[in-house]
């Protein structure tokens, strides 16, 4: 598979502009908004009071404001939050989801696909970093570079009657929807949490590996939640973590994870068979678990062995 289409449209997409735009949101998240360059982006996690996760959120400095999306299970929580904390008078937001579209084009041969269908050249593409933003002259089409699963791509972001050209011009050319469980093991194979899947409201950023992924800034300003995150970053720790199993056949979802003794050490939040990694999930664990331990993972009258990895 050269290449696929997601359609990302559900997720929620809004803008924030003026002048304090960038300490508005950067008040309310764990990254550093405020030192985002035009062009780039980042991850950043909005919190609760007790550092429990509301939403993962992508930040993209569009440089006349900043385009913010996340997935749509978090969607309503994310916009309550901005809602009741952002003074309009300071920054203005506004949710996009029903003006614009989202479609994801990924896989190896991806940027030379998307290029020339936008005047670009795949070399632009290739060359943008993570989360990186590249713009139509007229500022009607967004790209955003991205790693949200195991194999690189691009999410466009455009007007929908756009959006349904550029479908058409690459369905055209023979390339078609990933299948609901092909995106699955792309998701799990990335280790990227979801919200829903495999974390929650009850979940802290560090559980999450969140901090690894980068959506965490120690050295910012405040922001909601802060206190708990920076504890535990400087003077503690969590106790548990999101970790992969390996197995030799597939591990049921929402199975129980047991140590060596027997004793409940986790769940398995999310599971697949990878073509390359074979039996695959991702479980929370308690945090003595390390990488390398092996477990039994256990539903019902069923018991099966696993072996732990850090999620990279």
């Amino acid at each position: 598979m050269t290449a696929f289409l997601v359609d990302r449209s559900t997720r929620l997409r809004m803008l924030f502009s003026g002048e304090k735009a960038k300490e508005s949101l950067g008040g309310l998240v764990t990254n550093d908004v405020v030192a985002l360059q035009p062009g780039h982006g980042q991850r950043a996690v909005a919190l609760t009071p007790k550092g429990r996760v509301i939403a993962m959120i992508r930040v993209v400095d569009r440089g006349a404001d900043l385009f913010v999306d996340c997935e749509p299970s978090s969607a309503d929580a994310f916009v309550g939050m901005i809602r009741k904390f952002v003074n309009p008078r300071t920054a203005k937001y506004a949710v996009i989801t029903e003006q614009t579209a989202c479609l994801g084009v990924y896989g190896a041969s991806a940027t030379k696909l998307v290029a020339p269908l936008l005047g670009a050249s795949h070399e632009v593409f290739d060359a943008l970093a993570p989360l990186a933003l590249w713009r139509s002259e007229d500022g009607s089409v967004d790209v955003i570079r991205s790693d949200d699963f195991s194999v690189p791509g691009l999410d466009i972001v455009a007007a929908p009657a756009r959006i349904v050209e550029l479908r058409s011009a690459l369905e055209a050319q023979g390339i078609r929807d990933v299948s609901a469980e092909q995106l699955e093991v792309l998701s799990v194979e990335r280790g990227l949490p979801r919200f829903g899947v495999e974390m929650d409201g009850e979940t802290i950023p560090q559980e999450a590996n969140l901090d690894a992924l980068g959506a965490i800034s120690f050295t910012k300003g405040c922001y909601t939640g802060q206190e708990v995150v920076a504890r535990i970053h400087f003077r503690g720790h969590v106790n548990r973590h999101l970790r992969w199993l390996r197995a030799e056949s597939p591990l049921p979802r929402g199975a129980t994870v047991v140590d060596a003794e027997g004793k409940e050490i986790g769940e398995v939040r999310s599971s697949v068979v990878s073509p390359e990694r074979g039996p695959l999930a991702i479980a929370m664990l308690r945090r003595e678990i390390v990488p390398g331990s092996a477990v039994q993972v256990k539903q019902g009258e069923l018991a099966m062995s696993a072996q732990v990895e850090a999620i990279a």
